[in-house]
């Protein structure tokens, strides 16, 4: 998809802090340092819209962000990450109740796109969100990122194992590359059937 404009339309530490809904919403969420800003960077064609970090947890808050191009005008939402950030448990407690508060009640949110690094294994924590979201009728897609990182004959492998052990339809899991760009249009394909 074409992307005419791309900005933050709003940061939230709350559920009242939301935008009035409008316009169709699709969720990002994943481990902390999995790449979501870097992937919503490259999925816009901008380089600084999602702030990117080397250090993991930087996404503390839900941020929307407005989509407007040659298809339908929606946005996507950065959750934050879970699992590697050095935080509190408080912290993380309430960085749960937040993301929650958006899958559970939100309106406008068609899918969740999952990201899975394809180095890493799925944990518990990926099959509980999925089983989490099925459970609500919240479509979902996964990114698997970073395939640059590994060799073809390697990558091919990885893809073979996750998508066996993810256990969606093969069209619903898509191999992704910020650096790269490979899987992008993949990617914008399967959200443009979800709005």
């Amino acid at each position: 998809m074409r992307v005419d404009r791309a900005e933050l339309l709003k940061s939230c530490a709350s559920p009242s802090d939301f935008p009035s809904p409008g316009v169709p919403e699709i969720a990002f969420l994943g481990r902390s340092n999995v790449g979501k800003s870097s992937l919503l960077n490259k999925l816009v064609r901008r380089k600084k819209l999602a702030r990117t970090s080397s250090t993991p947890g930087k996404t503390r808050l839900i941020h929307f962000f407005s989509i407007e191009g040659a298809g339908p005008d929606l946005r996507m939402v950065d959750l934050p990450g879970y699992g590697w950030a050095k935080v509190s448990r408080q912290e993380r407690n309430s960085w749960q109740k937040l993301v929650e508060s958006y899958l559970d009640r939100r309106g406008p949110l068609c899918a969740a796109i999952l990201l899975q690094d394809i180095r890493r294994e799925i944990s518990a924590d990926e099959s509980l969100l999925i089983d989490w979201l099925t459970e609500r009728g919240i479509p979902t897609l996964v990114a698997i990122t970073k395939t640059d990182k590994l060799k073809p004959m390697r990558r091919a492998k990885r893809l073979r194992e996750l998508k066996e052990q993810l256990e969606l339809p093969k069209e619903c899991v898509i191999a992704t590359s910020a650096h790269t760009g490979d899987g992008m249009a993949d990617l914008w394909r399967a959200i443009l059937k979800q709005v």
